[in-house]
């Protein structure tokens, strides 16, 4: 226990009594102010935060070197438990996601998370890796993309969105940066051709990579390269339209254009958005006060104790306090960072790279969603979203690599 690093502990208690606090505020009955009332989403919470720390018990009882040797068993096991919802899952807002138990709901993407981590560091770790090999590659990828394809049908587009977070952990471990160039340039063709028609788009791609060839004309790798962006950016193009009129619902092309300008429906589909960002902005400097909220009492933001949680800080913990939090939540990633790359073991690096890289695709969308600078996707802020399957997901998460990192003094 003694090499247990305990900053991050310290940190996920804190955000974890804090989320719990903030729940508390955003749903609290009068009728039911009693803060342990089972009955209630606070009193639940807690028992959810209990079942937490009996996860972190297992977990720290464990020898790391379990979650390496049953990597591929914890991810195969992962995998059918997706694939199951499609036969046994049951349709919570919107989509098929969730296993019914009784009362109970368990969600299984959120476990795929560090099942997905496990393995894919237990590969890239292994003999005579190396991300140079395109057949490494497209064997990383498969491990990656694979619970993302599962998911994004039920569908569930923002915890598909998710895995893309992997694609930095590919790149601290060797990957080309071309790869993560060809992913954002993706996303912007894509966001372009939602505003104006993607003929144009082929247009201006076109006389741009002339422009660019005629300019490195000497460098022949180069312009290789460049050609290969305008044909890949061409058949994206060509197949953005099918997935935004078929794969996509009504409900994510609205959050779409909504966030893009093009229409304005603050209340329709934009209301969550459209009320989260009234009770963040009436917060304030230094927020109304604890349980002092009037949007939040007014239960005027939908979902505040689930995905938008942040407005309840907002508003009752004005600019300092939501600047506190977010100061504090990116040290905790930071710190995780930092211990990654201190791991003597390859296996535990990538590991911790992954986990850094899932809490901050999680922390940074969910708090782009809050504000409007994103689209609402549905994507918990970790440790305070209200749920159970977010928490325990998001402690294993953690707790794996707190358990890899305390074993990395007695590496040789």
């Amino acid at each position: 226990m003694s090499n247990i690093d305990w900053v991050l502990v310290i940190l996920f208690v804190g955000f974890v009594l804090s989320g719990w606090v903030n729940i508390y505020s955003a749903v609290l009955d009068q009728e039911h102010i009693n803060i342990l009332d089972t009955s209630q989403k606070y009193g639940k919470q807690l028992g959810l935060i209990l079942s937490s720390g009996v996860l972190v018990f297992i977990i720290l009882m464990l020898d790391g070197k379990f979650f390496e040797k049953y990597s591929g068993l914890i991810y195969m096991v992962s995998m059918v438990s997706l694939i199951g919802l499609f036969i046994f899952g049951k349709e919570v807002a919107g989509a098929t996601s969730w296993y019914g138990i009784g009362s109970f709901s368990l969600q299984p993407s959120e476990f795929a998370k560090f099942a997905t981590a496990l393995a894919l560091a237990n590969f890239l770790s292994s003999p005579n890796i190396s991300l140079k090999k395109v057949k490494t590659q497209i064997k990383a990828f498969a491990i990656i993309l694979l619970p993302a394809i599962i998911i994004i049908p039920q569908p569930d587009p923002g915890s598909a969105l998710v895995y893309a977070a992997y694609l930095f952990v590919l790149y601290r471990e060797g990957l080309n940066g071309h790869y993560i160039f060809i992913g954002f340039l993706t996303a912007f063709l894509f966001i372009l051709s939602i505003i104006i028609d993607y003929t144009y788009i082929i247009g201006i791609a076109t006389i741009l990579t002339i422009t660019v060839s005629v300019i490195r004309k000497r460098k022949k790798k180069s312009i290789s390269i460049i050609l290969s962006y305008f044909l890949l950016s061409t058949l994206f193009l060509t197949s953005f339209d099918y997935v935004y009129d078929n794969i996509l619902e009504d409900r994510h092309r609205n959050r779409l254009e909504i966030m893009l300008g093009i229409k304005h429906d603050p209340s329709g589909v934009g209301y969550n958005q459209h009320q989260s960002m009234v009770a963040i902005g009436s917060g304030g400097w230094t927020g109304k006060g604890f349980l002092e909220g009037t949007q939040t009492k007014g239960d005027f933001v939908p979902e505040q104790s689930t995905d938008f949680i942040f407005c309840t800080v907002g508003e009752e913990w004005g600019f300092a306090g939501s600047a506190l939090f977010i100061i504090l939540f990116s040290g905790f990633i930071a710190r995780i960072l930092f211990k990654a790359e201190q791991q003597k073991l390859a296996f535990s690096r990538i590991y911790g790279y992954s986990v850094a890289m899932i809490f901050f695709f999680h922390f940074a969308i969910n708090i782009a969603m809050v504000t409007g600078i994103a689209p609402v996707i549905g994507i918990p802020l970790p440790f305070y979203s209200y749920g159970g399957s977010s928490l325990w997901g998001f402690t294993i998460l953690l707790f794996i690599f707190i358990k890899l990192d305390s074993e990395n003094h007695s590496v040789l």
